[in-house]
């Protein structure tokens, strides 16, 4: 007995003291309120499945459509003439275009030149070939373009091509940079004016920016700022609903609720490809991957703001009413007063913030802040050229795009179950250092275009290992931040991994015009990094969240290095009343 009250934090009159370790979850006051109103009923599984799982899907339809509207299938100039003559499309493109080579060093007919020359009268190829060719110019007739997979895109439809091919790249550059600005704001913007009121900003935004997107793209200035007015709330549209969801749980609901909301991501990209490849038409795909997210609108009855973080604020009264209504739905009876809550915690003041800054109060949290940023980094990049690069690789784009996205669902549950089983650090930098050993392979069989197939079941693998990492890092950075400055926290990471992520679409735009190993010996550095990084990451399997910028600063102070974490003692769940506090039927 002695030696357990030595490894767990004491409680005196509501304020926490480290002791040897940091507090379990059975340390956490907040869980016993939570109890009382029900934090594994009912309210917590309509409010998953609703704003974590069901806003993820529809919001990653409207995130991520883009991608696939901007694709630019091949294309080569448009020589008038052909339709005078019996030559097939190969003879008629082999007799007008020049050659040029690929990305993988390959010939193949030129993309944006032609002849400088009329061919309207040309009736012998045979006598051409033998000729001397002119010059060549660029494309005078505008461009034909290879409809096998796309009736229209974007950039067919607009001519982004060409003397206009970084049009697409800056779309993406746009969308990032606002993501990062987006982040800023609204990541703090949570932490002070609660997560409901983001949450509501974030929906609109999101769902309308794009929707006006799509009604100009006629007008390239007004489409860059309208998408840019989509991903100025992308982040937070995730991130408010799965914190709230969090901190009304118990502790070893964490992950399940991390991945509720990346099961429905999982899903939104799914189904998008199997659309766009049936409708084949970027304007009605558009509109049908855009309009679910406005569509959440509809289930506001269930929008709460979060207690733990009305509880930080020193709201009591607010967060009884939240409390009150998590526990009507739950069929519970919330009767803890106004007095007796501000008694719980008057030990704990409301300490003063500032911002980003305080992220960076204390060597601890300044080195956790850090390595959670640039694992964010690698993550964020490592994701989007990926997706990117497969809706540019040979083939079909749309398998290739839903290979990507199917193998998320299984990284999850593998993320799952060894970030519950062997801890968040250990799964994290595993992950990291199995991704730099896949890259390798790749960078030696991507210019052999026989090797196509093989290559991309490893970028497959990659963005498979990309998933685990993604869940795990999510997971780290909602329980390492406290509950004032959580949202700050995951923000900051937003913040950073946008700003490197802005490197994505012209790490895509050098691998498809220049050398197409190229984004995978920059991956595969970011991998490696990555994983030596992660390492130092403290454990928060089985810890309590911390709510306090003190509790963050001695957070994983008393960590090994090489150790993984054990399970608090289990608590006597004899008593009667606690077993009636969480109906297993309404578990999710």
């Amino acid at each position: 007995m002695k030696d357990t009250q030595q490894n767990q934090g004491v409680h005196h009159n509501g304020v926490y003291e480290m002791t040897k370790e940091e507090p379990s979850e059975t340390d956490d006051p907040f869980q016993d309120l939570m109890e009382k109103a029900g934090n594994h009923g009912r309210f917590q599984l309509i409010y998953n499945i609703i704003f974590v799982m069901g806003l993820a899907g529809a919001g990653a339809m409207t995130y991520m459509n883009i991608i696939l509207a901007l694709n630019i299938p091949d294309h080569w100039c448009t020589v008038p003439g052909r339709e005078n003559t019996n030559y097939t499309l190969e003879e008629w493109r082999n007799l007008t275009l020049p050659l040029e080579k690929d990305n993988r060093g390959l010939e193949k007919f030129s993309s944006c030149e032609m002849y400088n020359t009329s061919f309207t009268n040309i009736m012998d190829g045979n006598l051409w070939n033998n000729v001397t060719k002119p010059n060549v110019t660029v494309c005078q007739h505008g461009w034909s373009y290879d409809q096998t997979w796309y009736e229209s895109t974007i950039p067919t439809q607009e001519n982004w091509v060409c003397s206009k091919d970084l049009f697409v790249t800056n779309v993406f550059v746009v969308g990032r940079v606002t993501e990062v600005v987006g982040a800023f704001v609204l990541g703090q913007m949570g932490d002070i004016f609660g997560r409901r009121p983001v949450y509501y900003i974030s929906v609109a935004f999101c769902s309308l920016g794009r929707m006006l997107s799509i009604w100009t793209t006629s007008s390239y200035t007004w489409f860059l700022i309208f998408t840019g007015f989509a991903g100025l709330t992308v982040n937070s549209l995730f991130q408010s609903p799965q914190i709230v969801g969090m901190e009304i749980s118990r502790e070893k609901d964490r992950s399940a609720i991390a991945f509720y909301q990346s099961f429905g991501w999982s899903i939104g990209t799914t189904v998008m490809p199997l659309l766009f490849w049936w409708l084949r038409d970027w304007e009605s795909f558009m509109w049908y991957t855009s309009i679910p997210t406005a569509l959440v609108l509809l289930f506001s009855k269930y929008v709460i703001e979060s207690p733990r973080w009305l509880i930080s604020k020193r709201r009591f009264a607010d967060a009884i009413v939240q409390f009150k209504k998590i526990a009507k739905i739950n069929g519970h009876q919330f009767d803890v007063t106004e007095k007796e809550l501000a008694g719980l915690y008057k030990g704990m003041d409301a300490e003063p913030v500032y911002g980003i800054a305080s992220l960076f109060n204390g060597w601890r949290l300044a080195r956790n802040t850090t390595i959670m940023g640039f694992s964010w980094c690698v993550v964020a990049v490592s994701y989007f050229t990926l997706v990117l690069f497969s809706s540019r690789m040979g083939g079909n784009p749309f398998l290739n795009f839903l290979m990507q996205s199917i193998v998320e669902v299984p990284a999850y549950l593998i993320g799952k179950y060894l970030g519950d089983n062997f801890g968040r650090r250990f799964t994290n930098c595993i992950s990291f250092l199995v991704s730099f050993l896949t890259c390798i392979p790749v960078i030696y069989l991507i210019t052999d275009k026989s090797h196509e197939d093989t290559v991309m079941y490893l970028a497959s693998f990659i963005k498979f290992l990309n998933a685990v990492t993604f869940f795990t890092a999510s997971l780290q950075c909602m329980e390492i931040y406290p509950t004032c400055m959580r949202q700050t926290g995951i923000a900051l990471g937003t913040i950073l991994a946008n700003a490197i992520g802005v490197l994505a679409p012209y790490l895509v735009y050098l691998g498809t015009t220049v050398d197409i190993r190229s984004p995978y010996y920059i991956l595969g550095t970011l991998f490696l990094i990555g994983a030596i990084g992660a390492s130092f990451l403290p454990e928060t399997l089985h810890k309590k969240l911390p709510d306090t910028l003190e509790e963050a600063r001695l957070f994983g102070r008393h960590d090994k290095y090489w150790s993984l974490p054990k399970p608090p003692p289990k608590e006597n769940t004899s008593n009667a009343d606690k077993e009636k506090l969480n109906q297993e039927k309404y578990a999710p």
